[in-house]
């Protein structure tokens, strides 16, 4: 006879310390999975008080509004016949624990803390939380006051235990335990848990997705069963997204799941199992079946409650289903986007002002904001209340309804071509014709006077004027003249911002945009505090490489024929003075490096953690077929040096949405020094032994009979001459 159960996973686009908004998603989320018939509802990490308090962990506040939103949910008669869990902190004999609560009708059955924390990537756990250790065991949690008086409960369960049902059992993993080796899900399994919750905090990169998906299959796989992978959605005060995909595995096949990016703070799906199928399933795996029969048993809660009934025949079990993966190019078009939305409707401003340059990584940002207005006029085309609320509130126009996503734009982002006597038509016509087709409200303007303003003031109180180098000037002055004009760019950008909305008759003023990529970053090929500073950043966190493939697929996706000059035109900066009208100055001259390969030093620095050294051994195999050993030394070293000196720019870099794992974003995902000796003395020495002892290896193989004179000194006699030179920026290297 089968036993059929009807589950609920929830996603939840949940705003740090926003208690009540919190409570009335959780309270959304239930109804609606009472209302699709499911009597078990389940939901993504620390629910109630949101993922990124961080430090407000240490606030007994946080710990005392999330009992009082605990408190709320018990009392609602909402919660009134189906069995419940939800994330949140709670203090247990002085130690802070993240924690699963399950409850049914006003009564707390266990408090489940989460047992292995996560401390790479972004995350930081162990600052705030500590793992519960205890393996198997639970204690007795003295609970508030206020939850007693609705409980009737003076203690209850704390610990490592599952929930047996009349006919189930339940067991939790918190997030990172389903990414270790020692997955909880496993002892559970093997004790008879049929079902497994993990209400999780999992943020996007991209090309990801596809690994909590794999997790969670085979999660099932070895061992049978149904998990429930509960995320949440959304920015949530951070630079990370997360980026939903809740799911439910049955037997090692998802046979229900959510949508990666969406702009609704609330989605409930729900899968109908039959437990009858786990059981044969896990009983025709004989290796399992005997591990299981010796397997420690889990503290069981045992609880008078049934998630199926006699009338289930008429269910009909959830199929599986084939997950298909978005593409990069589209998770760059929904992913910032959706971020871009919540930090706009959280802030209180009235929309974006962007630097329009013309050139790949401003025209990226205006198509990712216009990706936002598209997912919006859709959003309340399908009848999302809270899209429409959001977006009359942001306007301050309370029977406006957006059915043009062009014309949307032209209400949320301003553009500005900032023209000065070094920039070309070119550029100023690609930008003034990418405005048009996206909609937004645009206007160029000349710094020419402001440029020569400052210049002015310098040789009022200096008696010296600034050259360019192809006017006679120095590389010092140079760079200085090019820095200007960069700077003024981000001064104005926040005068415009500020003001354009009193300009148009509006309340509010604008977030001003940053647009430099994430391998600019890592290069540090920016002025500090010039138009790269802003408000956020959507494409800090992505690379060149993937933002021209992002604005060719955009071209078509949303009809932007401007998108092909703009691909084809060399990235440039436009600082320098032109040439008979024509650009002189290239990004990747200046940089002595191609996108392509900065994006190879950042992963093989980031991603796998090497110095100069162990980079160089493994580009000099990689790139053998079109460098030397000598080249790619060369190259290696102008990589660190010009890291080392400008790593001190990653300390003020514009908040970006987090979507590239070897992002340099300083003291949050990449933790490292922003003052170095800037030679390497050391590791270039061990890299130039290397290269000459190639060398002399080469020439033996080769049958050379004259022997390479050997490297002067020993290792620690390192020598301190250094050809110094200075890249086209004037920075010395």
């Amino acid at each position: 006879m089968g036993r059929k159960v009807v589950v609920a996973v929830c996603t939840l686009n949940q705003w740090a310390l926003d208690f009540e908004g919190n409570l009335n998603r959780i309270l959304q989320s239930i109804q609606e999975a009472k209302e699709m018939g499911a009597l078990y509802r389940t939901g993504p990490e620390l629910e109630i008080c949101g993922y990124s308090c961080e430090d407000h962990f240490h606030e007994p506040d946080t710990f005392l509004h999330s009992w009082q939103v605990l408190a709320e949910l018990l009392k609602s008669p909402t919660c009134k016949d189906i069995l419940v869990d939800v994330g949140m902190p709670v203090q247990h004999r002085n130690v802070s624990y993240n924690c699963r609560v399950a409850f049914l009708n006003k009564n707390i059955l266990l408090i489940r803390p989460k047992m292995l924390l996560c401390e790479d990537g972004n995350y930081r756990e162990t600052r705030w939380f500590s793992g519960w250790t205890k393996d198997r065991q639970v204690e007795g949690y003295y609970l508030p006051r206020m939850i007693t008086a609705i409980t009737n409960q003076t203690t209850v369960p704390i610990g490592d235990a599952v929930i047996s049902t009349r006919d189930t059992c339940i067991g939790f993993e918190i997030c990172e335990e389903l990414w270790n080796p020692q997955s909880r899900h496993i002892p559970m399994a093997l004790d008879g848990v049929e079902i497994i919750s993990n209400g999780s905090g999992s943020y996007m990169e991209l090309r990801k997705a596809y690994v909590t998906v794999d997790l969670v299959k085979s999660a099932t796989f070895k061992s049978g069963g149904a998990y429930l992978f509960s995320n949440l959605r959304g920015c949530d005060g951070q630079r990370i997204y997360f980026n939903g995909c809740s799911c439910v595995s049955v037997n090692g096949e998802v046979v229900s799941r959510g949508l990666q990016f969406a702009l609704h703070d609330v989605e409930v799906i729900t899968a109908t199992i039959d437990l009858e199928d786990i059981r044969s399933y896990r009983t025709n795996i004989r290796s399992r079946s005997h591990l299981a029969a010796s397997n420690v048993p889990f503290p069981r809660i045992a609880v008078d409650f049934a998630l199926s009934d006699d009338e289930d025949i008429h269910l009909t079990i959830s199929p599986p289903i084939e997950w298909k993966y978005l593409t990069p190019e589209e998770e760059i078009e929904l992913g910032p986007a959706c971020w871009l939305w919540d930090y706009l409707r959280r802030s209180g401003q009235g929309g974006f002002f962007l630097p329009l340059s013309g050139g790949v990584d401003s025209t990226s940002t205006a198509c990712i904001v216009f990706s936002m207005c598209t997912q919006i006029c859709e959003a309340v085309q399908k009848g999302e209340s809270q899209v429409l609320y959001d977006v009359r509130k942001i306007l301050c126009q309370s029977d406006y309804t957006p059915s043009d996503p062009m014309e949307l734009c032209n209400r949320l982002l301003v553009t500005c071509y900032m023209a000065s006597e070094n920039s070309s038509q070119e550029t100023k016509q690609r930008a003034s014709q990418l405005a048009s087709e996206i909609g937004s409200y645009h206007f160029p303007i000349v710094i020419d006077s402001a440029v020569s303003a400052v210049i002015g003031i310098f040789t009022t109180a200096t008696g010296l004027v600034p050259k360019f180098r192809t006017k006679g000037g120095c590389p010092r002055q140079n760079l200085a003249l090019q820095n200007i004009q960069a700077r003024l760019r981000m001064v104005l950008s926040y005068l415009f911002a500020q003001l354009m909305l009193w300009v148009r008759g509006r309340p509010g003023g604008l977030l001003v945009l940053g647009s430099s990529n994430v391998d600019e970053a890592l290069r540090g090929y920016m002025t500090k505090y010039d138009c790269s500073s802003a408000d956020v950043n959507p494409i800090g966190g992505i690379s060149k490489t993937d933002l021209k493939s992002f604005l060719q697929y955009a071209k078509s996706r949303f009809f932007l024929p401007s998108l092909s000059e703009i691909l084809q035109a060399p990235p440039t900066a436009e600082l320098e003075p032109l040439a008979d009208g024509q650009i002189t100055q290239t990004d990747e001259q200046d940089m002595g490096m191609t996108y392509a390969e900065l994006s190879e030093f950042g992963r093989l620095r980031k991603m796998y953690h090497c110095g100069p050294f162990s980079m160089f051994e493994k580009l000099v195999h990689k790139w053998n077929n079109k460098c030397t050993p000598q080249e790619v030394a060369e190259k290696v070293k102008h990589f660190f040096r010009c890291y080392a000196i400008n790593r001190h720019k990653m300390t003020v870099l514009t908040p970006s949405y987090h979507a590239e794992s070897y992002s340099p974003d300083d003291n949050r995902f990449d933790h490292r020094p922003f003052l170095y000796r800037v030679h390497w003395n050391w590791q270039f020495k061990i890299i130039d032994d290397t290269v000459a002892q190639m060398g002399k290896d080469k020439r033996i193989k080769q049958g050379d009979a004259t022997k390479p004179e050997s490297p002067s000194g020993s290792s620690a006699n390192i020598s301190l001459n250094f050809n110094m030179r200075r890249d086209r920026k004037g920075v010395l290297i």
